[in-house]
């Protein structure tokens, strides 16, 4: 006899949901191809707001069309009373997530086009840098501050949650102390973050002096700073340090730099001469900004003088390139031109007794005996 498989009505509600849901899901994988396939089109042509939508909402607007779909097909579905107050429970969840990640997404998209309006690849590009720390560091922010609130929220919705939160609200002595110590360093570094992006004491791209060690600020982010330094390491510095600790930046308000070359040279040195040879050296390369060129004795020791050339570049890099090439220039010139001004040691020695028995034995008959008469007066004396 056979045996007929049936499903009994729950069953067949929860098999046509999981259906429905299915349904949805292939839908929003299908929109999202759709709408980016036509993005990626626009952007094609060459097109800033297109490529900034892309690039900033591409990934999550992955996961966002399918939830989409789901959060519109579940109030429709006939679902078991087991399955109903998880399924409400998990739709809130979603729909939490998918509003914060969506204005997470709009605060980057946001930043992408601002900054896109000001170009950095040029010479004078102070402001678009200080436009574009500003956007960075706040957007970061309010990421942080969106995501801290999201999760937040989405905790509260745990009955078992909510119970511990009212406890540490009635306990609220210890447990904020305790709270506040363990995060401490996180709200630290983001009211740096929120202080460095109004006063802005370092931009993206400065050139800055961190432990006596040079380097170019390279990233700032919503609790560090990374730094590139000479040679190509990357020093990570929190943001608070920036806040409470002195530090040199050579592009606060000007990329352009004053420097000093120093030769030692002989107290025979024509400086009137090295001083009109200068302006040739520096008019023969594009490092030199035309401003400021002088030669100067700033010392002189028992051995030999210390000449100083200042000179001037339009940032910090063309001036460690312009330094060394007058350093080799003047050292050519003094070899070429005053050889006898190259720093050299003198000494002059006196004879001794020594040296002068020695030279009465190599002396002639005659010197001998007049050196003989000279001895015996100045001893009869």
């Amino acid at each position: 006899m056979e045996q007929r498989f049936t499903l009994s009505r729950t069953e067949l509600d929860f098999l046509v949901a999981i259906v429905w849901l299915a349904i949805a899901i292939g839908i929003g994988l299908v929109a999202h191809r759709i709408v980016y396939w036509l993005f990626g089109r626009w952007a094609a042509q060459q097109s800033a707001f297109a490529t900034a939508v892309m690039r900033r909402t591409r990934r999550p607007a992955a996961y966002i069309f399918p939830l989409l779909a789901i959060l519109a097909v579940t109030p429709n579905l006939v679902l078991p009373e087991a399955w109903t107050r998880p399924t409400v429970h998990v739709t809130e969840l979603l729909t939490i997530g998918i509003f914060a990640w969506t204005i997470v997404s709009l605060v980057r998209l946001w930043s992408d086009l601002t900054v896109a309006r000001h170009r950095t690849d040029v010479e004078d590009n102070l402001a678009a840098r200080q436009l574009g720390t500003r956007v960075d560091i706040l957007s970061r922010v309010v990421v942080i501050i969106v995501w801290i609130v999201a999760i937040g929220m989405m905790l509260m919705t745990f009955p078992e949650v909510q119970s511990i939160g009212t406890a540490l609200l009635a306990s609220a002595g210890l447990a904020g102390i305790a709270v506040g110590f363990a995060a401490r360093p996180l709200f630290e570094n983001l009211v740096a973050g929120i202080q460095l992006a109004l006063t802005q004491p370092i931009r993206l791209d400065d050139v800055v002096i961190i432990e006596k060690q040079y380097g170019r600020v390279e990233e700032i982010h919503s609790t560090y700073v990374v730094v590139r330094l000479w040679d190509l390491r990357r020093m990570v510095v929190p943001l608070a340090w920036f806040i409470s600790t002195p530090f040199e930046n050579w592009t606060r308000h000007t990329a352009n730099l004053i420097g000093e070359v120093f030769v030692f040279a002989d107290w025979t040195i024509d400086v009137p001469a090295l001083r009109a040879e200068v302006p040739a050296i520096l008019a023969s390369t594009p490092l030199w900004d035309g401003l400021v060129q002088n030669v100067q004795v700033t010392d002189a020791t028992e051995r030999a003088v210390q000449i100083r050339t200042l000179v001037s570049a339009r940032n910090s890099g063309d001036l460690f390139d312009l330094r060394c090439y007058v350093r080799e220039a003047i050292v050519a010139y003094l070899r070429d031109h005053q050889p006898q001004a190259l720093p050299r040691t003198r000494r002059e020695d006196e004879p001794g007794p020594r040296d002068g028995a020695l030279a009465r034995v190599t002396a002639s008959p005659e010197e001998r005996q007049t050196r003989g008469n000279e001895d015996a007066t100045r001893e009869a004396r």
